[in-house]
């Protein structure tokens, strides 16, 4: 397999930063297919980006099977650097998962998401987000994190403070 270096590949799971907001049902809802792929286009990056979606679901619907989906994509990607956008909830699950079942040691997967839709809310964290965590996909050693807020924690330590909507270390005091 040929090695992509100067690409990221993004791989789509679904979770808030790919919902919409129903003000019918007052919360919001996975969209049928992501609209990152739209967004990244007219930011003309420098890395070429590669696309893949897993699935459009809330992170706590994620089956077994998903995240091991999840895994083989990552595996088998010819890029070094990837990028999964995923919902907040189970997202330090899956980035465990990753961290204990990917065979491949020589990749940088950055999980990221938001607190808020990227389509149609003014003050998203999504795209700060994302950007965030291009930038960090191509400065971080290979290995897993969660990049989230303007921080980037390892696999092994990240938690999410539900009452607050943020990650943060297990391994140090909460801010």
């Amino acid at each position: 397999m040929k090695t992509l270096t100067n690409w990221i590949h993004f791989i789509f799971t679904g979770g808030t930063i790919d919902s919409i907001w129903d003000g019918k049902r007052d919360t919001v809802v996975p969209s049928k297919h992501s609209i990152v792929p739209d967004y990244l286009k007219h930011l003309e990056l420098y890395p070429k980006i590669k696309f893949t979606e897993i699935c459009m679901k809330d992170s706590r619907e994620l089956s077994r099977g998903d995240i091991a989906d999840i895994c083989k994509v990552v595996e088998k990607s010819p890029c070094k650097r990837i990028i999964i956008l995923h919902g907040t909830y189970t997202m330090p699950d899956t980035a465990r998962y990753l961290e204990a079942n990917l065979k491949r040691k020589d990749q940088t997967v950055i999980l990221t998401g938001s607190m808020t839709p990227l389509k149609n809310i003014e003050y998203s964290d999504a795209p700060f987000n994302i950007g965030y965590a291009i930038a960090e996909v191509q400065s971080q050693k290979s290995g897993v994190y969660i990049c989230m807020n303007l921080r980037t924690f390892k696999s092994a330590e990240v938690a999410k403070d539900l009452s607050k909507g943020r990650f943060y270390s297990v391994f140090k005091q909460k801010q």
